[in-house]
């Protein structure tokens, strides 16, 4: 009798073991689930009437403070008033989509790990041109600085190139340099500078260097970043033609995967040739 209860007693134990390793495995999935959907839930938060503010653009936590007294330089192969008109591409094409991006965006990242190949070869393919304005509102939504650094980064990597900007925005958010939303690495010059020695074109690069040390385009940063806020900009990221947002499957939230980001395009600008 003993023999069978000490039975019935060590099956109970390995099914309330199975039950919480299941109910576990569940808790981790949900916890990289909200981790991928990052800046999305934003996104969901103005959906369902919560709503966020982004308005300390210019306060003492960051914006136009964290800039000091500089100028505004605007990096080469810009346009615009404030050279926040960023235009990656094939002039003769005739449609543009923008995108708009945060480099401490894990959607952002994730958008770029699956569908940035695609996103670039119909950029090659003159399917299309694409604007990029990079923002900056997770440092006002997570504290810190290092969205508004990287961009600024990213401003001395177009003023090289175009073609250096895309191959170093591609080696921020990929997935052995992109950071925890949490964290903000992006806010050390010299992560920044280690990152961009992944780049051909940046590698050695002494001009470089020394416009993200001296945060030469930290002003240009600060006034990309003003237009998330100008231009209702819900969340990142967010891919627009014209007015129109572009959506995935659910008609809410962007194309993230390949398979959306491909009907999402096809939808909007007819099957590729």
């Amino acid at each position: 009798m003993s023999n069978r209860n000490n039975q019935q007693n060590k099956q109970a134990a390995r099914e309330r073991l199975r039950a919480e390793r299941e109910r576990q495995a569940k808790r981790d999935k949900t916890r990289r689930q909200l981790f991928v959907a990052g800046a999305i839930v934003a996104v969901l938060a103005i959906a369902g009437g919560v709503g966020y503010a982004v308005s300390n653009m210019g306060d003492s936590k960051g914006g136009s403070s964290w800039a000091g007294d500089k100028p505004l330089v605007k990096p080469a192969n810009t346009t615009g008033e404030n050279g926040d008109e960023i235009v990656i591409g094939d002039a003769k094409a005739k449609e543009t989509l923008t995108v708009y991006e945060d480099p401490r965006c894990p959607s952002c990242a994730a958008f770029e790990n699956e569908s940035g190949a695609q996103l670039r070869q119909d950029v090659k393919d003159a399917r299309y041109k694409v604007r990029f304005v990079m923002v900056n509102f997770i440092d006002d939504l997570s504290k810190g600085t290092g969205s508004k650094n990287a961009v600024s980064a990213l401003g001395a990597a177009l003023n090289v190139s175009p073609d250096a900007f895309v191959a170093y925005k591609e080696a921020l958010y990929s997935p052995k340099n992109h950071p925890d939303e949490r964290d903000d690495a992006f806010a050390d010059d010299k992560r920044l500078i280690e990152i961009a020695q992944q780049v051909p074109a940046l590698k050695g690069n002494k001009d470089f260097e020394k416009a993200v040390n001296e945060g030469t385009y930290d002003k240009w940063a600060v006034e990309m970043g003003t237009l998330f806020e100008k231009n209702k900009i819900g969340g990142t990221p967010s891919l627009l033609h014209g007015d129109k947002k572009l959506t995935g499957p659910d008609g809410k939230n962007p194309p993230m995967a390949k398979p959306n980001f491909i009907a999402a395009i096809d939808k909007e600008f007819g099957p590729k040739k």
